[in-house]
């Protein structure tokens, strides 16, 4: 008997809003198609272990077809099956509270997530796609007689007996003339590798030719024969839904290279695997990090019960660790997730909370195992850690027995160890500890060896995230301080009592100041005279400790704008103590002395690499004059 009936829903605008203001989002509806069908399937599986549906399972596969004549989507399942009255219930009776104030309130919607999650309109994302949608379901109940729907977009619908004769349920899409992108089979095989890629029953997608041996020729080399063979395009059982008593690192290794084909092998991994307070499996790898940060985020995917989700999990996982990589999967998290949603929902903030602990851990645990290997791959772990520790204070109490200090020695140094060595030999006046650092070991390498001259260490802090890390790390360190090596003159760095008296008097001090003054002619560079030992440079251009630490973290996204766009002023340090300085103060010719100073400030420009250009022509061709 046929019948005709409205869908209960209290508004006709609900089919305007899928189709146009979701359509950025129509890929979706195979989602959600698919999802449903996985459903039905798991649920006679379930019905038959428990004994309560006694019938033949028989091959419980899903298909995904299309006819591109017909201008036909089919999702096909051998799940429950649905009677007439089931359709009517579960399809129909759409319950919405307030429709007008749905319509206004999403008129505008961009996240299609957002409203198929919050009205359960997993089903009517088809119609998004599709004209016309059609139903053909048999239930798995015992003398159940089959039944079709067909609803055309609007809020009629007509139901009548079908001719469907094995379990489960057929949903046929007629695609509407703006959606036949879809009936390629490229798309709806990328679609597919994109959201059905590792659900847990088997999703066939048409049929694939293959190449087989078909025994030998006269020659007796191989025969080779084209079969079509079922295309099977989803793996029900990864790695992270496996324990991982039962897995190698061949496997980990496998899997990685599945998702991220083009990709260098990864440092370590960790497996996840909470049931309480929330469910949570998932497989988190290290990647080998290189210094383009964007292009490594968004490499995490999130799944619900091996469906995917997104890739945009910035509120699951901790900021500190978007650059890893892998799978989290967690039926906590719904399959149309919403970002207010996981902003605000409890075990989201679990979640976070537990991987920014087992990751800790692991790190912790790597690092006691076999200090060797951790050593040699801190260089790609210390991005993560020093992240970890700037952005939460939990993470930096676990971090810091085991983040390292590397010198330009290239060892390695807990924070405690690296306190202890420097304490003894690199302690001012003031009783505070100072950190000497270089950024760049080569452009640098003058001031480096003159703090090594005194047995001063260097540390080497040349990751992008080491501004903001040094910063972090002066905030924690107790009587402590760092600074770079070449910020002033390494005397100045650490200011002992003993320490060199400029031996000129204050006359001859204010000449020199004046002949330097007119050899630069710049503003940029502010002279000072003053002492130092007799074996430094005649002269030294620094920037301020602070000011070169703000321009550094503005130019590391800091969000020190407004030093960023300050411009440089350096501090020009004339050594008073040096022969040189001596020379030139001797010389009665003016323009000697010009010349000799400015050749002093040139030298010292070059050792800082900020002699170029015309000016380093120049220091060319007056050094020739001057041998």
């Amino acid at each position: 008997m046929q019948e005709k009936g409205t869908i209960s829903i209290h508004t006709e605008n609900i089919f305007p809003i899928i189709k146009k203001f979701l359509y950025s989002d129509n890929e979706i509806f195979l989602r959600e198609l698919v999802s449903n069908a996985v459903d039905a399937t798991q649920k006679i599986k379930r019905m038959a272990a428990l004994g309560d549906y006694k019938g033949e399972l028989g091959d419980l596969t899903i298909d995904v077809s299309f006819d591109k004549e017909k201008k036909t989507i089919t999702v096909s399942d051998r799940g429950l099956g649905m009677t007439a009255e089931e359709i009517k219930k579960y399809i129909n009776q759409i319950a919405f509270s307030g429709a007008s104030e749905f319509v206004e309130k999403f008129k505008d919607a961009k996240d299609a997530n957002e409203i198929i999650g919050k009205f359960g309109l997993g089903f009517y994302s088809a119609f998004m796609v599709a004209d016309t949608v059609e139903i053909h379901s048999l239930s798995r109940e015992e003398g159940a007689e089959p039944a079709k729907w067909v609803c055309d977009g609007s809020t009629e619908f007509e139901i009548s007996p079908g001719d469907k004769t094995d379990r489960g349920t057929d949903v046929i899409l007629h695609i509407n003339s703006e959606s036949e992108e879809f009936l390629d089979k490229w798309k709806l095989q990328e679609i597919l590798d994109k959201y059905a890629k590792f659900l847990p029953v088997p999703i066939r997608f048409e049929t694939k030719t293959e190449s087989v041996e078909d025994g030998v020729d006269d020659k007796g080399e191989k025969k080779w024969k084209s079969v079509e063979v079922d295309n099977i395009i989803n793996t029900t059982n990864p790695i992270w839904t496996q324990a991982p008593s039962e897995l190698t690192d061949e496997d980990y290794l496998k899997f990685y290279k599945e998702l991220y084909p083009m990709s260098e092998d990864p440092l370590f991994w960790i497996h996840l695997n909470v049931d309480y307070p929330f469910n949570l499996t998932g497989v988190l790898y290290f990647p080998k990090v290189k210094n383009d940060f964007d292009l490594q985020r968004n490499k995490i995917k999130l799944f619900s019960r091996q469906v995917f989700i997104t890739d945009e999990v910035k509120d699951i996982v901790p900021e500190f660790l978007m650059l890893l990589h892998g799978v989290i999967d967690s039926p906590d998290i719904p399959l149309n997730v919403s970002r207010s949603f996981l902003q605000s929902d409890s075990n989201v903030k679990k979640i976070n909370n537990y991987i920014t602990k087992k990751v800790a851990d692991k790190l912790g645990e790597l690092f006691k195992k076999d200090r060797k290997v951790y050593e040699e791959k801190w260089k790609d772990i210390g991005l993560f850690v020093k992240y970890g520790m700037i952005s939460e204070d939990k993470f930096y109490e676990k971090g810091k027995d085991f983040a390292l200090l590397t010198n330009t020695n290239g060892e390695h140094f807990t924070l405690d160890e690296y306190q202890e060595k420097v304490k003894p030999y690199q302690t001012g006046k003031d009783e505070k500890v100072v950190y000497l650092y270089a950024t760049d070991a080569d452009k640098q390498d003058t001031f480096i060896q003159s703090a090594n001259k005194k047995d001063y260490d260097v540390l080497l802090m040349d990751s992008p995230i080491d501004s903001h890390f040094i910063q972090n790390l002066e905030g924690k360190l107790e009587n402590a301080s760092l600074k770079r090596v070449d910020a002033d003159v390494v005397d100045k760095l650490i200011d002992k009592e003993g320490g060199y008296e400029n031996l000129l008097t204050d006359e001859q001090s204010k000449k020199v100041k004046e002949i330097f003054e007119k050899a630069i002619g710049s503003q940029t560079y502010n002279v000072e005279v003053e002492g130092s030992s007799p074996e430094e440079l005649p002269v030294t251009v620094t920037m301020d400790e602070f000011m070169r630490r703000m321009k550094d973290m503005a130019k590391n996204g800091g969000g020190m704008g407004f030093y960023g766009a300050m411009p440089d002023n350096y501090k020009v340090g004339v050594n008073g103590n040096h022969p040189v300085i001596d020379r030139i103060l001797k010389s009665e010719d003016a323009a000697e002395q010009e010349r000799l100073a400015k050749q002093a400030f040139d030298l010292a420009l070059l050792s800082q690499g900020l002699l170029t250009g015309k000016e380093l022509t120049a220091f060319v061709k007056r050094s020739v004059e001057l041998i």
